[in-house]
Protein backbone atom coordinates (compact mmCIF):
# COMPACT_ATOMS: atom_id res chain seq x y z
CA UNK A 1 0.00 0.00 0.00
CA UNK A 2 1.34 3.43 -0.98
CA UNK A 3 2.02 5.96 1.79
CA UNK A 4 0.11 9.00 0.53
CA UNK A 5 1.71 11.19 3.21
CA UNK A 6 5.24 10.58 1.96
CA UNK A 7 6.99 13.71 0.65
CA UNK A 8 7.90 13.73 -3.04
CA UNK A 9 11.54 13.32 -3.94
CA UNK A 10 13.21 16.70 -4.54
CA UNK A 11 14.14 17.48 -8.13
CA UNK A 12 17.79 16.70 -8.81
CA UNK A 13 20.01 19.76 -8.90
CA UNK A 14 21.96 20.49 -12.03
CA UNK A 15 25.69 20.09 -11.48
CA UNK A 16 27.42 23.43 -10.91
CA UNK A 17 29.67 24.34 -13.81
CA UNK A 18 33.24 24.70 -12.59
CA UNK A 19 34.90 27.95 -13.61
CA UNK A 20 38.16 27.63 -15.51
CA UNK A 21 41.37 28.75 -13.85
CA UNK A 22 41.55 32.03 -15.78
CA UNK A 23 38.24 33.31 -14.35
CA UNK A 24 38.86 32.68 -10.66
CA UNK A 25 39.61 35.52 -8.25
CA UNK A 26 40.50 35.69 -4.57
CA UNK A 27 37.94 36.70 -1.93
CA UNK A 28 38.37 40.35 -0.84
CA UNK A 29 39.98 40.68 2.60
CA UNK A 30 42.20 43.80 2.45
CA UNK A 31 42.01 46.86 4.68
CA UNK A 32 41.34 49.07 1.64
CA UNK A 33 38.36 46.92 0.68
CA UNK A 34 36.75 47.30 4.10
CA UNK A 35 37.45 51.05 4.20
CA UNK A 36 35.75 51.53 0.84
CA UNK A 37 32.74 49.50 1.93
CA UNK A 38 32.41 51.51 5.16
CA UNK A 39 32.55 54.83 3.30
CA UNK A 40 29.78 53.71 0.91
CA UNK A 41 27.64 52.62 3.86
CA UNK A 42 28.24 55.83 5.85
CA UNK A 43 27.14 58.00 2.92
CA UNK A 44 24.19 55.77 1.97
CA UNK A 45 25.61 55.08 -1.49
CA UNK A 46 25.11 51.98 -3.63
CA UNK A 47 27.75 50.45 -5.88
CA UNK A 48 27.32 48.28 -8.94
CA UNK A 49 30.41 46.43 -7.68
CA UNK A 50 28.27 44.84 -4.96
CA UNK A 51 24.84 44.81 -6.59
CA UNK A 52 26.09 43.11 -9.77
CA UNK A 53 28.47 40.79 -7.87
CA UNK A 54 31.48 41.95 -9.88
CA UNK A 55 34.43 39.50 -9.71
CA UNK A 56 36.90 42.40 -9.57
CA UNK A 57 35.50 44.00 -6.41
CA UNK A 58 38.41 42.87 -4.24
CA UNK A 59 41.06 44.38 -6.51
CA UNK A 60 39.18 47.61 -7.24
CA UNK A 61 38.04 48.36 -3.67
CA UNK A 62 41.51 47.62 -2.33
CA UNK A 63 42.72 50.44 -4.61
CA UNK A 64 39.72 52.57 -3.50
CA UNK A 65 38.12 52.45 -6.94
CA UNK A 66 34.34 52.03 -6.93
CA UNK A 67 31.55 52.39 -9.48
CA UNK A 68 28.77 54.27 -7.73
CA UNK A 69 25.20 53.32 -8.65
CA UNK A 70 22.75 56.22 -8.34
CA UNK A 71 18.94 56.32 -8.30
CA UNK A 72 18.66 53.54 -5.72
CA UNK A 73 19.31 49.82 -5.80
CA UNK A 74 16.02 48.61 -7.33
CA UNK A 75 15.65 48.41 -11.11
CA UNK A 76 12.40 48.63 -13.08
CA UNK A 77 13.62 45.97 -15.52
CA UNK A 78 14.57 42.31 -15.15
CA UNK A 79 17.42 41.48 -17.51
CA UNK A 80 18.39 37.81 -17.53
CA UNK A 81 22.07 38.53 -16.86
CA UNK A 82 21.81 41.12 -14.08
CA UNK A 83 21.87 40.58 -10.32
CA UNK A 84 20.35 43.96 -9.36
CA UNK A 85 16.95 43.73 -7.61
CA UNK A 86 13.82 44.29 -9.70
CA UNK A 87 10.67 46.03 -8.46
CA UNK A 88 9.23 49.44 -7.69
CA UNK A 89 12.08 51.78 -6.71
CA UNK A 90 12.01 54.22 -3.82
CA UNK A 91 11.86 58.01 -4.41
CA UNK A 92 15.04 59.62 -5.68
CA UNK A 93 17.38 60.71 -2.86
CA UNK A 94 17.99 64.49 -3.18
CA UNK A 95 21.19 64.20 -1.12
CA UNK A 96 22.70 61.55 -3.40
CA UNK A 97 24.68 63.93 -5.68
CA UNK A 98 26.37 65.72 -2.76
CA UNK A 99 27.03 62.46 -0.89
CA UNK A 100 28.64 61.00 -3.98
CA UNK A 101 30.84 64.07 -4.42
CA UNK A 102 31.89 63.84 -0.75
CA UNK A 103 32.86 60.20 -1.25
CA UNK A 104 34.90 61.07 -4.35
CA UNK A 105 36.74 63.77 -2.41
CA UNK A 106 37.43 61.51 0.58
CA UNK A 107 38.75 58.74 -1.66
CA UNK A 108 40.89 61.22 -3.60
CA UNK A 109 39.57 59.92 -6.90
CA UNK A 110 41.25 61.08 -10.10
CA UNK A 111 38.55 59.30 -12.15
CA UNK A 112 35.05 58.22 -11.12
CA UNK A 113 32.49 55.97 -12.80
CA UNK A 114 28.80 56.64 -12.13
CA UNK A 115 26.07 54.26 -13.26
CA UNK A 116 22.43 53.67 -12.33
CA UNK A 117 19.55 51.26 -12.31
CA UNK A 118 16.87 51.66 -15.00
CA UNK A 119 14.19 54.07 -13.78
CA UNK A 120 11.39 53.71 -16.32
CA UNK A 121 9.05 55.11 -13.63
CA UNK A 122 10.61 58.59 -13.86
CA UNK A 123 9.55 61.04 -16.60
CA UNK A 124 13.16 61.54 -17.73
CA UNK A 125 14.41 58.07 -16.76
CA UNK A 126 16.65 59.64 -14.11
CA UNK A 127 18.67 61.81 -16.50
CA UNK A 128 18.34 64.89 -14.27
CA UNK A 129 20.00 63.00 -11.40
CA UNK A 130 23.00 62.26 -13.62
CA UNK A 131 23.20 65.99 -14.39
CA UNK A 132 23.09 66.89 -10.68
CA UNK A 133 25.80 64.31 -9.91
CA UNK A 134 28.10 65.68 -12.63
CA UNK A 135 27.55 69.24 -11.36
CA UNK A 136 28.22 68.23 -7.73
CA UNK A 137 31.44 66.48 -8.73
CA UNK A 138 32.62 69.51 -10.73
CA UNK A 139 32.03 71.73 -7.67
CA UNK A 140 33.61 69.45 -5.07
CA UNK A 141 36.34 67.64 -6.99
CA UNK A 142 37.02 69.73 -10.12
CA UNK A 143 40.09 67.69 -11.07
CA UNK A 144 38.24 64.37 -11.08
CA UNK A 145 37.42 63.10 -14.55
CA UNK A 146 33.88 61.74 -14.85
CA UNK A 147 32.68 58.63 -16.65
CA UNK A 148 28.99 57.82 -16.72
CA UNK A 149 27.34 54.51 -17.61
CA UNK A 150 23.68 55.24 -18.29
CA UNK A 151 20.55 53.24 -19.06
CA UNK A 152 19.01 53.55 -22.52
CA UNK A 153 16.29 56.08 -21.49
CA UNK A 154 13.95 54.10 -23.75
CA UNK A 155 10.71 55.90 -24.63
CA UNK A 156 12.02 59.11 -23.07
CA UNK A 157 12.58 62.42 -24.84
CA UNK A 158 15.90 63.00 -26.60
CA UNK A 159 16.23 65.96 -24.25
CA UNK A 160 17.09 63.50 -21.43
CA UNK A 161 20.33 62.42 -23.10
CA UNK A 162 21.10 65.91 -24.37
CA UNK A 163 20.85 67.33 -20.83
CA UNK A 164 23.50 64.86 -19.65
CA UNK A 165 25.76 65.58 -22.62
CA UNK A 166 25.43 69.33 -21.97
CA UNK A 167 26.70 68.70 -18.40
CA UNK A 168 29.86 67.38 -20.12
CA UNK A 169 30.99 64.09 -18.61
CA UNK A 170 34.40 63.07 -19.91
CA UNK A 171 33.21 59.61 -21.00
CA UNK A 172 29.66 58.55 -21.90
CA UNK A 173 29.24 54.78 -21.64
CA UNK A 174 26.16 52.78 -22.52
CA UNK A 175 26.51 49.02 -22.92
CA UNK A 176 24.93 47.02 -25.73
CA UNK A 177 25.49 43.91 -23.51
CA UNK A 178 25.00 41.25 -26.21
CA UNK A 179 24.26 40.60 -29.88
CA UNK A 180 20.85 41.60 -31.33
CA UNK A 181 19.62 37.99 -31.69
CA UNK A 182 19.84 37.41 -27.94
CA UNK A 183 18.02 40.58 -26.85
CA UNK A 184 14.55 38.96 -26.47
CA UNK A 185 15.88 36.53 -23.85
CA UNK A 186 18.86 38.39 -22.33
CA UNK A 187 17.80 42.05 -22.44
CA UNK A 188 14.03 41.94 -23.11
CA UNK A 189 13.25 45.46 -21.86
CA UNK A 190 15.71 47.09 -24.27
CA UNK A 191 16.10 47.47 -28.02
CA UNK A 192 19.48 47.03 -29.68
CA UNK A 193 19.15 49.78 -32.27
CA UNK A 194 17.74 52.22 -29.71
CA UNK A 195 20.98 51.79 -27.77
CA UNK A 196 23.03 52.38 -30.92
CA UNK A 197 21.03 55.55 -31.63
CA UNK A 198 21.63 56.83 -28.08
CA UNK A 199 25.40 56.62 -28.58
CA UNK A 200 25.09 58.26 -32.00
CA UNK A 201 23.12 61.07 -30.35
CA UNK A 202 25.89 61.69 -27.81
CA UNK A 203 28.49 62.09 -30.57
CA UNK A 204 26.18 64.23 -32.68
CA UNK A 205 25.56 66.61 -29.77
CA UNK A 206 29.22 66.79 -28.61
CA UNK A 207 31.90 64.96 -30.65
CA UNK A 208 34.56 65.76 -28.02
CA UNK A 209 33.01 63.43 -25.42
CA UNK A 210 34.49 59.92 -25.50
CA UNK A 211 31.87 57.23 -26.08
CA UNK A 212 32.18 53.70 -24.82
CA UNK A 213 30.17 50.48 -25.00
CA UNK A 214 30.63 46.83 -24.14
CA UNK A 215 29.29 43.34 -24.55
CA UNK A 216 29.46 40.10 -22.60
CA UNK A 217 30.71 36.93 -24.24
CA UNK A 218 29.67 33.40 -23.35
CA UNK A 219 25.90 33.85 -23.73
CA UNK A 220 25.64 31.83 -26.93
CA UNK A 221 26.68 34.50 -29.43
CA UNK A 222 28.36 33.52 -32.71
CA UNK A 223 31.72 34.92 -33.78
CA UNK A 224 30.36 36.73 -36.84
CA UNK A 225 27.60 38.27 -34.70
CA UNK A 226 30.28 39.80 -32.47
CA UNK A 227 32.03 41.17 -35.55
CA UNK A 228 28.76 42.76 -36.66
CA UNK A 229 28.33 44.43 -33.26
CA UNK A 230 31.81 45.90 -33.71
CA UNK A 231 30.78 47.30 -37.09
CA UNK A 232 27.57 48.75 -35.63
CA UNK A 233 29.56 50.41 -32.85
CA UNK A 234 31.99 51.92 -35.32
CA UNK A 235 29.10 53.20 -37.45
CA UNK A 236 28.01 55.09 -34.30
CA UNK A 237 31.60 56.42 -33.92
CA UNK A 238 32.11 54.70 -30.55
CA UNK A 239 35.64 55.23 -29.29
CA UNK A 240 36.12 52.43 -26.77
CA UNK A 241 34.83 48.84 -26.81
CA UNK A 242 34.95 46.44 -23.86
CA UNK A 243 34.43 42.66 -23.94
CA UNK A 244 34.27 40.39 -20.89
CA UNK A 245 33.11 36.93 -19.86
CA UNK A 246 29.49 36.60 -18.72
CA UNK A 247 29.20 34.93 -15.31
CA UNK A 248 25.89 33.61 -14.02
CA UNK A 249 25.06 35.52 -10.78
CA UNK A 250 22.53 32.97 -9.49
CA UNK A 251 20.84 29.78 -10.79
CA UNK A 252 17.81 31.94 -11.73
CA UNK A 253 19.80 33.92 -14.27
CA UNK A 254 20.78 33.03 -17.84
CA UNK A 255 23.22 30.13 -17.99
CA UNK A 256 26.78 30.45 -19.22
CA UNK A 257 26.80 28.92 -22.70
CA UNK A 258 30.58 28.95 -22.99
CA UNK A 259 33.69 30.06 -21.12
CA UNK A 260 35.58 32.01 -23.76
CA UNK A 261 39.34 31.48 -23.57
CA UNK A 262 41.83 34.33 -23.07
CA UNK A 263 43.22 33.52 -26.53
CA UNK A 264 39.79 34.02 -28.09
CA UNK A 265 39.40 37.34 -26.25
CA UNK A 266 42.77 38.43 -27.66
CA UNK A 267 41.61 37.50 -31.16
CA UNK A 268 38.43 39.56 -30.79
CA UNK A 269 40.52 42.49 -29.52
CA UNK A 270 42.78 42.36 -32.57
CA UNK A 271 39.78 42.46 -34.91
CA UNK A 272 38.21 45.36 -32.97
CA UNK A 273 41.42 47.38 -33.16
CA UNK A 274 41.60 46.77 -36.89
CA UNK A 275 38.09 48.18 -37.21
CA UNK A 276 39.25 51.52 -35.83
CA UNK A 277 38.38 51.79 -32.13
CA UNK A 278 40.61 54.18 -30.22
CA UNK A 279 40.81 51.65 -27.40
CA UNK A 280 39.77 48.03 -26.82
CA UNK A 281 39.65 46.12 -23.52
CA UNK A 282 39.03 42.41 -23.98
CA UNK A 283 39.65 39.67 -21.42
CA UNK A 284 37.59 37.25 -19.30
CA UNK A 285 37.62 39.62 -16.29
CA UNK A 286 37.08 42.85 -18.25
CA UNK A 287 34.10 44.86 -17.01
CA UNK A 288 32.83 48.30 -18.06
CA UNK A 289 34.60 50.18 -15.31
CA UNK A 290 37.55 47.86 -14.67
CA UNK A 291 40.77 49.95 -14.78
CA UNK A 292 38.61 52.85 -16.01
CA UNK A 293 41.00 55.55 -14.83
CA UNK A 294 44.02 54.05 -16.59
CA UNK A 295 41.90 53.42 -19.68
CA UNK A 296 40.80 57.07 -19.75
CA UNK A 297 44.42 58.20 -19.89
CA UNK A 298 45.04 55.76 -22.74
CA UNK A 299 41.95 57.09 -24.54
CA UNK A 300 43.23 60.65 -24.34
CA UNK A 301 46.66 59.61 -25.57
CA UNK A 302 45.14 57.64 -28.47
CA UNK A 303 43.04 60.61 -29.55
CA UNK A 304 46.03 62.97 -29.40
CA UNK A 305 48.03 60.55 -31.52
CA UNK A 306 45.18 60.26 -34.01
CA UNK A 307 44.82 64.05 -34.28
CA UNK A 308 48.58 64.45 -34.71
CA UNK A 309 48.58 61.96 -37.59
CA UNK A 310 45.69 63.80 -39.28
CA UNK A 311 47.47 67.14 -38.90
CA UNK A 312 50.62 65.68 -40.42
CA UNK A 313 48.77 64.62 -43.59
CA UNK A 314 47.14 68.01 -44.17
Amino acid sequence: MNDMSAKPEPAPREPRVRKPEWIRVKAPVSKGFHETRKLMRDLNLNTVCEEAACPNIGECWTKKHATVMILGDVCTRACAFCNVKTGMPRPVDPMEPENLAVAAAKMGLEHIVVTSVDRDDLPDGGASQFVKVIEALRRNTPNTTIEILTPDFRNKSEAAVEAIVTARPDVYNHNLETVPRLYPTIRPGARYYASIRLLEQVKRHDPSIFTKSGIMLGLGEERLEVHQVMDDMRSADIDFMTMGQYLQPTPKHAKVADFVTPKAFDAYAAIARAKGFLLVASSPLTRSSYHAGDDFERLRAAREEQLAKKAATV
